[in-house]
């Protein structure tokens, strides 16, 4: 059997507006870096983030999605997880079968493209208290700004409800109360 195409831009954004979901879209040159697209977004209001895909032993997949110049400890956020052994990212051929996009477009819109559910999305508490955030909408020539609660909406609708983390609070040591982070630190939203 063959695997579905993935998903295009126009279709993602189409998904969108059908969810009622205003997003407004700017091209530009393709960027692969955080530092690329520093150089060329001009004044682009509002947080600008970074997507992670990373996988354990047992081949369990998060996209970690925080503002840009957030440190991520994967060691720390391997025990948050619970995450067996490391954790370590995800190849190209991964990426592309599960979120249907290429390094350098990583996206939490690429759930849109994850039918079997397996990606669990992270997302850092205090990326969501900007408004709009932006994101490469499946590629990476283009940026998407959505605000926090249409970002969640659009999360939810695809069956993808986000595990969302208090990045500020690491945990001290990979002892008790290291796993998944407690209530106060990370919670599904409501």
């Amino acid at each position: 059997m063959l695997a579905a195409m993935p998903a295009s831009p126009d279709e993602l954004l189409a998904r969108l507006a059908e969810l009622g979901i205003r997003t407004t879209t700017y091209e530009h040159p393709p960027v692969f870096t955080v530092e690329e697209s520093k150089r060329l977004r001009g004044r682009l209001a509002g947080g600008h983030c970074k997507s992670l895909f990373v996988k354990d032993k047992a081949d369990r997949l998060w996209l970690v999605v925080a503002l840009e110049d957030r440190p991520v400890d994967l060691k720390g956020l391997r025990h948050r997880l619970e995450a067996r052994k490391t954790l370590s990212f995800g190849s190209a051929e991964l990426l592309m079968a599960t979120l249907g996009v290429i390094p350098g477009a990583v996206t939490p819109f690429g759930v849109v493209n994850d039918r079997e559910g397996r990606v669990t999305v992270v997302l850092e508490r205090r990326m969501l208290a900007c408004d709009p955030l932006n994101y490469h909408p499946l590629v990476n020539d283009r940026t998407t700004a959505i605000s926090p609660a249409d970002l969640v909406k659009f999360l939810r609708a695809t069956g993808h409800e986000p595990l969302v983390l208090d990045f500020d609070d690491e945990p001290a040591a990979a002892g008790a109360g290291a796993g998944v982070a407690s209530a106060r630190e990370s919670s599904h939203l409501d």
